[in-house]
């Protein structure tokens, strides 16, 4: 899966050659649940984009313990990340009730 971060991307592509070429946006992905809550993913790909999300490249500078994907409106906790891997991890990656019912 190639994720796009940007709308010129899609612009030089055009918006059906690029989703010809599995090309998903970051853009649009406020929080990890958003990920697990996302029917057009599979695991593999939802767990991609959480890795990602999750890397130390993506760490905001002087604050390790947050991420910020690029294509996010926002930066995310890095524990918030992390059990959204977990929830894919058990299973519960499909599973929006289990999303939504979290505090």
């Amino acid at each position: 899966m190639l994720l796009a971060t940007t709308h010129d991307q899609f612009h030089d592509l055009g918006l059906k050659d690029a989703l010809k070429r599995c090309l998903r946006p970051a853009v649009g992905f406020d929080r990890p649940s958003d990920v697990l809550k996302d029917p057009d993913l599979d695991d593999e790909d939802k767990r991609a984009i959480l890795s990602s999300w999750a890397s130390d490249a993506s760490a905001v500078k002087d604050h390790p313990a947050m991420r910020w994907l690029l294509g996010a409106p926002a930066p995310v906790p890095l524990a918030e990340v992390l059990e959204a891997l977990a929830r894919l991890d058990r299973g519960c990656g499909s599973n929006a009730a289990a999303v939504e019912a979290r505090p």
